[in-house]
C-alpha cells in the first residue's frame, strides 16, 4: 500500500508537508516527500488528497473492554473489590474484544489501548497493551502484562469503607502496598537461596508474590492512580523506597507539583478532563495541566480513563489540552509517541518509522480539529475503518 499527497506527522521530530507512506505487509517500509515517492509499489495507492496521515492514536490508561458497554454488572469485570491486594489478576483474562466500544475506538483513529483492572484496589492488577482490532484477545495483544496498577487516594478509601474493612485511610493504602511488597522482596530472596542451594526448602507457591517478582526487580513498571498532590507524593515515595519503575495516572492535581515530577523524571497520563468534578479529589481539575507539565519537561501522555470518558475522544481531549495552552503538535504527541513510549511499546507503534507497526490514520485535517473527519484508519497493514 502507498498512501500519497499527505501532510505526514511521523512523531519523529519532523512533519513533511507534502509526503508519502509506504506499508509493505503489517509494517511500515519508506516514508518520505512525494519527490522521494516510489513510481510503483505492490498493493493499492491511496490519495490522501492534501489530507494528514499519521500514527495510530494510543490511550494510555483506560478499561476498554473490562466494563461492558450497557450490560451492567455482568459485564463489569474490571474491579475485584473483595481484597485489596490483587496483583495476580491479569487484564487478558477479563477483555472483551466484541464489546462494541472497540469499533468506535477503531473508527476514531484509536488502534492501541492500554486496558486494564479499576482503582479499587491498592494492588488491583495487570495491565495489557492490545490492539483495537480482533475478535481474540490472545491475537490483539502488543505487550502483557504492560504495568502493574496500584490506587492511591479516594478510591480504595471509598470502597473498603463501605465493606467495613481495610483499608479506610490513605495510611493503610499506603501500607497495604508496602507490605505485600517487602513480601514479595522476601518470596524472590527465597527462591533464590532455594536456587543456589538443592538442600533450601523452595518457598510455596505464591500467585500474588509471583505477579510482584517483576515490580520489585525493576522489570516491570508501576501505574499508580493518584489525583491530589499528596497522593501523587505518596506514589512517587513508595517507588523511591523500592527502586520501582513508576508512572502516575490521572495526576489531577500534577500541575500544582510539577517540579518534584521533573526532578524524578515520572512521567505523567493525564486525563480524563472531559467532565465533571464528580468526586472531591478531582476539585482542581484543568484542562491547562498537560501544558503545564509538558513546558516543566514532564513526558507526558493523555487518556480517557475509558469509559469515563468514552474511547472515541481521545483526540478531543488532546484538543481540549490545546484550548488550555499546550503545543499542538505536543498534544498530538501526548497520544502518539508519548503515550507509547511512556507505555514502554515505542518500538511498535506511536510514530511513522520504517520497521514499526503499520497502524495509520488519514484524516481530512489536522488529527485533533475537532472539525476534521477519519476517512481511513489501518492496524498491522489492514483497513480497520473508512
Amino acid at each position: 500500500m502507498l498512501i500519497i499527497n499527505a501532510t505526514v506527522h511521523t512523531m519523529e521530530g519532523v512533519t513533511i508537508p507534502n509526503g508519502y507512506v509506504a506499508v509493505s505487509g503489517d509494517k511500515i517500509a519508506k516514508v518520505g516527500p512525494m519527490e522521494e515517492a516510489p513510481d510503483h509499489w505492490e498493493g493499492e495507492t491511496l490519495d490522501a488528497a492534501q489530507g494528514h496521515v499519521l500514527p495510530g492514536f494510543v490511550d494510555a490508561h483506560s478499561h476498554l473492554g473490562m466494563f461492558g458497554d450497557a450490560q451492567g454488572f455482568e459485564a463489569d469485570d474490571g474491579n475485584e473489590a473483595t481484597d485489596p491486594c490483587t496483583p495476580h489478576l491479569r487484564a487478558i483474562d477479563a477483555i472483551n474484544p466484541l464489546d462494541r466500544c472497540f469499533q468506535e475506538a477503531r473508527a476514531a483513529g484509536v488502534t492501541t489501548v492500554l486496558t486494564g483492572p479499576g482503582s479499587a484496589n491498592p494492588i488491583s492488577g495487570q495491565f495489557a497493551a492490545i490492539k483495537t482490532a480482533g475478535r481474540w484477545v490472545d491475537e490483539m495483544v502488543l505487550k502483557a502484562p504492560v504495568a502493574m496498577k496500584l490506587a492511591l487516594g479516594e478510591n480504595p478509601k471509598c470502597v473498603y469503607n463501605e465493606r467495613h474493612e481495610t483499608p479506610v485511610t490513605r495510611m493503610a493504602t499506603a501500607a497495604i502496598i508496602r507490605e505485600n511488597l517487602h513480601k514479595a522482596l522476601e518470596y524472590a530472596e527465597k527462591l533464590e537461596k532455594a536456587e543456589a542451594d538443592e538442600e533450601e526448602d523452595k518457598p510455596d507457591y505464591d500467585a500474588k508474590l509471583e505477579a510482584l517478582l517483576p515490580v520489585v526487580r525493576g522489570e516491570l513498571p508501576v501505574h499508580i492512580h493518584a489525583h491530589r498532590a499528596d497522593d501523587i507524593a505518596t506514589g512517587v515515595r513508595i517507588a523511591k523506597e523500592f527502586g520501582l519503575k513508576c508512572v502516575i495516572v490521572h495526576g489531577t492535581e500534577a500541575h500544582l507539583i510539577p517540579e518534584l515530577l521533573e526532578q524524578e523524571g515520572i512521567p505523567v497520563i493525564t486525563g480524563p478532563a472531559l467532565g465533571d468534578r464528580s468526586k472531591p479529589e478531582l476539585a482542581n481539575m484543568t484542562i491547562e495541566s498537560p501544558a503545564v507539565l509538558t513546558l516543566r519537561g514532564v513526558k507526558t501522555a493523555i487518556c480517557t480513563d475509558h469509559p469515563e470518558v468514552p474511547i472515541q475522544y481521545l483526540p478531543l481531549c488532546a484538543g481540549l489540552a490545546v484550548k488550555g495552552g499546550m503545543n499542538p503538535e505536543a498534544a498530538l504527541a501526548a497520544i502518539t509517541i508519548n503515550a507509547a513510549k511512556i507505555a514502554g511499546i515505542d518500538d511498535r507503534v506511536g510514530s511513522l518509522a520504517p520497521g514499526k507497526d503499520a497502524d495509520l490514520v488519514i484524516t481530512t485535517g489536522h488529527p485533533i480539529n475537532l472539525l476534521s473527519r477519519v476517512k481511513a484508519v489501518f492496524i498491522n497493514g489492514v483497513r480497520v475503518s473508512g
